[in-house]
C-alpha cells in the first residue's frame, strides 16, 4: 500500500526543528541494521505506508499508536511496536513524540521474521542502545564498534519480553466494524449478549468467530480495548479518575484494577512514570 498524499501534505505544512527522516530511504542501504530518529509536534499522524524492512518504532518522549488491517498496537514509555515489513500501517502521536526507530533487514534476524506486529518491553539497555544507534551512520563499519553496537541492539530486541499492549481486528466485516466503534467509544459493561443482538448472530457462532479471528476472548478484548484508549490519555496527563469515568467504569478503583491486572503497575503510576519521561 503506497503512502496517501495527506503524509506529504503534513510534512510541506509542519516547519521542521531537523529534517525529516523517511524510513523507507534506507530500504537499500547496504547494511542490516539502520536506526534513526524523528521529532513530531503534538497529534501528528502518518498515513497509510509500509517499508521494506521491519521497523522497531520507539517513542523516547510520547506515545504513538500504530493502525495496521489487522488491529491496533500502542507504544507508551518503555515499549516499542514491531513492525515488520511490508505491512500497511499508519501512526499517530499524542502529544509531542520523539521517536527512535530501528530498521532491520529481514537476513538479519529469523526471529524477528514473524508476519505480526507485537509490542515489546524496551528495557535500559534497549533504549540506551536505541538512541546510540540514531548518531551512527548509515554506513558504518560492520566490523568496528558501530557494527557491535547495532548486533548487541538486535540481540536484545530478539529476547525483549512481549507486551499484551494490542487490539486485533476480526477478519469478519460486521465484527470488525463493531470492533472499530467500540474503539470510538469504549464500553467496559458491553456483553457478548448484546454484541450477538447488534449483529443477529448465535452466542455460540459469535464466541467461536471472535475467539478464532482474533485469537482472544471477548471479555479479554474488550479489556485490551479499553487500555489501548486509556493510556494515551494517561500519558498526556489526564487525571486516572476523569479517563476512568469517560471510559465507564463504575469507579476508579473498578478501572485501577483493570489497568493494575493487564500491565503490573496502578494507572497513578504509570502516569507519574509517563510524566517524568516527557523531562528526559
Amino acid at each position: 500500500m503506497s503512502r496517501i498524499p495527506r503524509w506529504d501534505f503534513h510534512l510541506r505544512k509542519w516547519d521542521m526543528a531537523q529534517p525529516w527522516k523517511d524510513p523507507s530511504d534506507y530500504d537499500r542501504t547496504p547494511r542490516p541494521v539502520v536506526a534513526i530518529g524523528n521529532d513530531y509536534p503534538p497529534s501528528f499522524e502518518l498515513d497509510w505506508h509500509s517499508h521494506g524492512r521491519g521497523q522497531l518504532l520507539y517513542a523516547a518522549n510520547g506515545v504513538a499508536a500504530v493502525s495496521t488491517p489487522q488491529g491496533a498496537w500502542i507504544a507508551p514509555p518503555e515499549r516499542g511496536v514491531w513492525i515488520p515489513a511490508g505491512v500497511p500501517h499508519a501512526v499517530r502521536m499524542v502529544g509531542a513524540v520523539t521517536t527512535r526507530s530501528v530498521l532491520i533487514d529481514g537476513s538479519a534476524s529469523p526471529i524477528l521474521g514473524d508476519p505480526t506486529c507485537r509490542v515489546i518491553e524496551v528495557s535500559s539497555l534497549l533504549r540506551s542502545l536505541l538512541i546510540a544507534a540514531c548518531e551512527i551512520v548509515p554506513e558504518y563499519d560492520v566490523d568496528g564498534r558501530d557494527g557491535l553496537v547495532m548486533d548487541l541492539l538486535i540481540a536484545e530486541v530478539e529476547r525483549a519480553p512481549l507486551i499484551p499492549l494490542a487490539v486485533p481486528f476480526p477478519a469478519n466485516p460486521a465484527i470488525a466494524q463493531r470492533c472499530h466503534a467500540f474503539l470510538e467509544r469504549p464500553a467496559p459493561h458491553d456483553t457478548i449478549d448484546g454484541w450477538c443482538a447488534a449483529l443477529g448472530m448465535e452466542r455460540r457462532a459469535f464466541t467461536r468467530a471472535f475467539r478464532r479471528e482474533t485469537g482472544m476472548s471477548f471479555g479479554a478484548w474488550r479489556q485490551q480495548a479499553c487500555l489501548l484508549v486509556a493510556l494515551p490519555r494517561l500519558a498526556a496527563g489526564e487525571p486516572v479518575t476523569t479517563v476512568a469515568l469517560d471510559l465507564g467504569y463504575d469507579s476508579p478503583a473498578a478501572f485501577s484494577t483493570m489497568f493494575r491486572r493487564l500491565t503490573g503497575v496502578p494507572p497513578n503510576r504509570y502516569r507519574s512514570g509517563a510524566a517524568a519521561r516527557k523531562g528526559d
